[in-house]
């Protein structure tokens, strides 16, 4: 049997992206069927109508199947992606309002948004995993792109299944960085260690040697800008740390705009809707331009290249969220963490890092002490947990009374966790 490759929430406006990139690793990643699963019957329409066309514009020699059929799209899938957002963009827009008006930050995967959407998440990842054990081939692998990554990644891991967390964080940088050093982005080796949305560019090895003092001196201010942070805390930590780590280091001013400004949830609505009135044509074939103001550029890169060296173990390292076995001293071995990798046809192999330095590692060990609760918290839906996983949030805890927070979230929200009603 060849391999079929699902993607759970394939009516996302993202998935053009996804399309792309699995065809054009077809010489080395031959996939025989392509199946776009979405509950949604206008997103299954207009999004599986363009990946058809794209397909075939490509000269693709797979097939496409675009369903609502949970059960049949699983059944021999050798690899599940999920991509999958519960509530759409109007619960993407409680998470990112609500927390400010309490005076803490809003943001989807991060602090207590990332809270409420792992909380609607995880049990529906959970739910397909367990389909997926059922009815998957043997050895199946989940590539799980739904935030929040490691928090989901955890979970999945924790219950038994096999599964591997994956963000273009890492991609993003190594491509960014190989355009400044005119070279492959194969020639460039990412010293990636934290947490997902919690991490460090702490080495950036060009061909073998490394470069990262040299950008911080030459390319400094630019990068700062980039990152959204400041040139001296660059410099003072040595490493870049990605955009995520603004929301902890510049709290106040995060929030201060969050206050004055639009939310991202709001412009990311505007922007599927022009999405989707342009994936609507039939004359459309490939990918608009506006899909890169949707984010998650070289998604379709980083799925395609995760598993087509499972398929055909390459053995090349890439950086994915996965168990730390050891490989990050400071944190325990059954750990998710977002940390460089082999992989091949047996999975991903963690490759040993060094200690991180006391700042870094305070941040990440409260942070990954409250994805834990965040976790029993799903387990166990009792509210005194969710309280202290709130509180054990670097973006709650130190700032306000949780339990207020907590009580706004769950209402807004009780349409999809009745259980903690």
């Amino acid at each position: 049997m060849g391999i079929k490759v699902t993607v759970v929430g394939g009516g996302s406006t993202y998935t053009p992206e996804l399309v792309e990139g699995i065809a054009n690793q077809a010489a080395r990643f031959p996939v025989d069927e392509l199946v776009l699963l979405d509950i949604d019957p206008m997103r299954r329409e207009v999004v599986g109508g363009l990946a058809g066309r794209m397909l075939k514009r490509l000269a693709w020699p797979g097939r496409l199947t675009v369903t609502d059929d949970r059960d049949a799209a699983l059944d021999g899938a050798s690899f599940i992606l999920l991509q999958l957002r519960v509530g759409g963009q109007a619960a993407r827009l409680v998470d990112e309002t609500l927390p400010v008006r309490f005076g803490t930050i809003g943001q989807e995967t991060t602090g207590a948004g990332g809270f409420a959407k792992a909380l609607r998440t995880v049990p529906v990842v959970l739910e397909i995993a367990d389909e997926v054990r059922r009815r998957s081939a043997p050895g199946a692998w989940i590539v799980d792109f739904t935030n929040p990554v490691g928090i989901v990644t955890q979970a999945l891991l924790d219950e038994g299944h096999r599964a591997l967390g994956l963000c273009n964080v890492a991609i993003g940088l190594q491509r960014r960085f190989a355009q400044r050093f005119s070279v492959a982005p194969d020639d460039v080796e990412l010293g990636h260690v934290g947490l997902n949305h919690l991490s460090w560019e702490r080495s950036v090895r060009i061909r073998g040697v490394d470069r990262l003092g040299e950008m911080l001196d030459g390319d400094g201010f630019e990068l700062a800008e980039e990152m959204g942070l400041p040139i001296e805390l660059m410099r003072r930590q040595h490493a870049i740390p990605s955009y995520y780590l603004r929301y902890y280091y510049l709290f106040d001013e995060v929030l201060r705009e969050q206050r004055e400004g639009r939310s991202r949830a709001e412009e990311v609505a505007e922007i599927e809707s022009r999405l989707l009135e342009m994936y609507r044509d039939p004359n459309l074939d490939e990918k608009p331009a506006l899909l890169a103001d949707r984010g998650g550029a070289y998604y379709s890169e980083a799925a395609a290249q995760l598993m087509a060296s499972l398929a055909d173990g390459r053995g090349d390292v890439q950086v994915v969220d996965l168990r730390n076995e050891g490989a990050l001293p400071d944190l325990p071995a059954d750990a998710v963490v977002e940390i460089p990798a082999r992989i091949d046809r047996d999975g991903a192999h963690p490759l040993p890092q060094e200690p991180m330095g006391d700042e870094l590692r305070e941040l990440v060990l409260r942070v990954k002490a409250y994805e834990r609760l965040v976790l029993e918290t799903i387990r166990t839906h009792d509210r005194q947990t969710a309280v202290r996983a709130l509180e054990a949030n670097p973006l709650v805890g130190p700032y306000l009374d949780a339990e207020p927070l907590l009580a706004a979230l769950l209402d807004a929200n009780r349409a999809f966790l009745p259980e903690f009603s």
